[in-house]
């Protein structure tokens, strides 16, 4: 016999264990049956589209009530009542109210909702205001109150642990809805569920411990979870009843019921619940940090069900206290894991720092370094070089799971199922199922922690590889949620035990400390970064034809890396460039993010950018890649056959002009620092070819403790007018020494000037 019931989702085509995880269930098309929805202009509250049960509930015609106002459909006190909540752009509690005895548009048989008491629901959906009804009734508790609420909480509150608190939650819910078998079901990292508390009939058999796999709660279904706590199935054999029309007429779209009460559910859901030999089912969601924690699923056993709204209102309410109880409780539960790790961290780095052995030798002997993060073993590689700690695997398994998951900026990455990375790692989860690795910007050189398999015997409510099973059948097999929910036990092998936030804070944590006893120790490193430096800064100038320059670069006293540079090179059309610049900042990290900066300043330059373009897109650069470090640039470049100096500044103090016994500043237009993301860049000009001399300087060469910096430019000035006369590099070195007072900062001198041909 051919089922002539109308579809489920009459808005999509049908669907099947292989396409149901794309199912769009929010758009379903239809509504069920126990209610009427009405989908309005928020103008003039007139129907766009109705539910086709609107003659049997509200009698009139679905396609008399399209284009019709509200007050013409339910009455003028009932539109009233409802006007201002279709005006809210949220969705407001639902309302009672009592619906005329002659509704305005009845025709011929009265209207199951005439002179009833009705749930009412507003809610927006895109461009239309939605309106449900359903007749006031059904079982379930009168309006939560304050004292039953307070009660409610109380006994929620005085849980001792999150496995408690749902056993309560659970025995709440039941007596509050009047479900046969109300379950609390918490997800796992893989979207597995478990039922981690029950209250249910005496005569029904136990699900608590169960388990059931992800695909039985597709992932677009908990996605609807977050977005609508209360769902309700008041009667899974239920007919449902399509929209009119069911693709709306002006946005030619089928109207998204995210938020309704009513929505019409998904017939692989349907057919799921009949095998389980469901009669009617309500689910409430349990959000933590807006992700989906888990559930409440309310069964009954015995025929439809209906809660009424007030019962359905008081259950969310519930659901709503209890996430943030589970997410007190497991955050306390955090913390204490955390101050315990933190005390036994703060052990190991004292050791550590007080250790005279090399810091990474003193790091991988210490067993302490597992026991930090609960591990099995750990494994160090400096460049390349591996070093091992409690059980492992073979290091060509160290080298493959490194490459998986280093990450360079140092944070940590971590699983607690290598095999989904690359299978042929499953034959080393004996001691390696899971890794936490902290890797550094040499993709050779990293920290990991690994983890065995922890094998757990897992009980599944039916088997959860039906789907798998199925995919093996011909095409001539139907796809359908499983029939048997027997319990199915599984030995799960492969995983370890999931790292846990405080872990993995731990774990970054030391690599910090670590980091910093490596730095303050490392003298072989400070000399190679200070080796770099002097590579890139010269000590002495080259020499252009057609142009005379002297440069000097002096450390502060007090550091030997810091982040000024000067740079003077030949372009391709036969100018110079010439640079001064200074970034933030002193040590490694400086004259490291110098040496980038430089180079990109001359890639830049190379490139045909003018002084301006450079500055430009050296800004953006550094504020998308070297985050918190700010610079100052100075960037000339002259035609050597004009003696036309173009000049750009970005945050840089101005250059002197030095010309027949005078010195003064050259005033030149500003962009803001380096690094900020703000600003642009403008060229001035200056004319060398009448003899002038151009110095660029660095701060470090006026700024002095105690010294007014006016004083010190002055103090600058004055040696500066005499000019270079015939010895440029000597006036240069007396500019340098000329401002008295302690440097506090590095000192950076470059002076240009036209010179012979050939």
């Amino acid at each position: 016999m051919t089922d002539v019931r109308p579809s489920h989702t009459p808005a999509y085509g049908g669907v099947d264990l292989t396409t149901c995880d794309r199912e769009p269930i929010h758009v379903p098309g239809a509504i069920q049956p126990h209610g009427v929805l009405l989908a309005l202009e928020p103008d003039d509250l007139t129907a766009v589209v109705v539910s086709a049960n609107c003659e049997q509930l509200l009698g009139v015609a679905s396609g008399a009530a399209r284009g019709r106002t509200l007050a013409e459909l339910l009455g003028e006190a009932a539109a009233a009542a409802i006007a201002p909540r279709a005006a809210s752009p949220t969705k407001g509690e639902p309302m009672v109210l009592r619906l005329p005895e002659d509704l305005p548009l009845a025709t011929g048989a009265r209207g199951a909702l005439a002179g009833a008491d009705v749930d009412v629901t507003v809610h927006r959906s895109g461009e239309r205001v939605v309106v449900e009804l359903e007749q006031l009734g059904g079982p379930g508790a009168g309006t939560l109150s304050y004292q039953s609420a307070r009660g409610a909480m109380a006994r929620l509150a005085s849980a001792g642990s999150v496995a408690d608190l749902a056993d309560r939650l659970a025995h709440e819910v039941r007596g509050l809805s009047g479900f046969d078998r109300v379950m609390v079901y918490r997800f796992d990292q893989d979207w597995n569920g478990e039922v981690i508390a029950e209250d249910r009939r005496e005569d029904l058999n136990p699900f608590l411990g169960l388990h059931y796999p992800a695909t039985d709660i597709p992932a677009q279904a908990r996605r609807l979870y977050t977005v609508n706590w209360t769902r309700l199935i008041a009667d899974v054999s239920y007919t449902p009843v399509p929209l009119d029309p069911v693709l709306d007429e002006v946005t030619g779209a089928p109207l998204d019921l995210s938020h309704s009460t009513l929505r019409s559910v998904s017939p692989i859901h349907v057919e799921y619940l009949t095998n389980m030999g469901v009669g009617a089912s309500m689910s409430v969601s349990l959000v933590i940090d807006e992700e989906l924690w888990g559930l409440v699923a309310c069964h009954h056993y015995s025929g439809p069900h209906r809660p009424s709204h007030d019962a359905r209102a008081a259950v969310e309410f519930l659901g709503q206290v209890a996430s943030q109880m589970i997410n007190d409780r497991e955050r306390a539960d955090g913390r204490e894991a955390a101050i315990g790790s933190q005390t036994e961290l703060n052990r190991f780095t004292a050791a550590l720092t007080a250790s005279e052995l090399n810091p990474l030798v003193q790091l991988m002997s210490d067993p302490a370094l597992l026991r930090l993060v609960g591990a099995g073993g750990a494994a160090l590689s400096v460049e390349g070089v591996i070093t091992t700690l409690g059980r492992v695997p073979e290091e060509r398994h160290l080298r493959r799971i490194g490459a998986l998951l280093h990450r360079p900026d140092g944070r940590a990455v971590h699983t607690h199922h290598l095999g989904v990375l690359a299978p042929d790692l499953e034959e080393v989860s004996d001691v390696a199922a899971g890794a936490m690795v902290i890797g550094s910007s040499d993709p050779s050189s990293w920290l990991m922690w690994l983890r065995p398999e922890l094998e757990e015997v897992v009980d599944w409510g039916g088997d959860p590889t039906n789907k798998l099973l199925y995919d093996a059948e011909g095409p001539e097999v139907r796809l359908s949620p499983r029939k048997s929910f027997d319990k199915w036990r599984q030995v799960v092998r492969g995983r370890s035990e999931p790292w846990t936030a405080w872990q993995v804070d731990t774990a970054e944590a030391l690599n910090a400390h670590v980091t910093g006893v490596l730095l303050a120790r490392s003298r072989e490193q400070i000399a190679m970064a200070e080796s770099l430096q002097r590579s890139v800064v010269a000590e002495v100038a080259p020499d252009f034809d057609g142009v005379e320059i002297a440069a000097r670069y002096l450390p502060a006293s007090t550091y030997q890396l810091g982040g000024d540079w000067w740079d003077a090179f030949e372009l391709d059309d036969g100018r110079v460039a010439f640079v001064v610049g200074d970034v933030a900042g002193h040590g490694v990290q400086a004259a490291t993010a110098m040496t980038q900066v430089r180079t990109a300043l001359r890639a830049y330059l190379f490139g045909g950018d003018t002084p301006a373009g450079c500055l430009d897109r050296l800004d953006r650069l550094m504020d998308g890649l070297l985050d918190q470090r700010v610079a100052t640039a100075l960037v000339g470049v002259l035609d050597r056959a004009s003696g036309v100096l173009q000049l750009s500044s970005a945050g840089h103090l101005p250059p002197l002009l030095c010309v027949d016994g005078e010195a003064h500043e050259l005033s030149l237009r500003q962009r803001p620092l380096l690094g900020i993301g703000v600003g642009q860049a403008v060229v001035d000009e200056v004319d060398l070819s009448g003899g002038a001399t151009v110095l660029m300087y660095t701060d470090g060469l006026v700024e002095r403790r105690g010294l007014d910096i006016a004083e010190t430019l002055e103090q600058l000035r004055v040696t500066a007018c005499v000019g270079p006369g015939e010895r440029m590099q000597e006036w240069v070195d007396e500019i340098v020494e000329a401002v008295a007072g302690v440097k506090d900062d590095d000192t950076t001198v470059l002076a240009i000037r036209m010179g012979p041909q050939g």
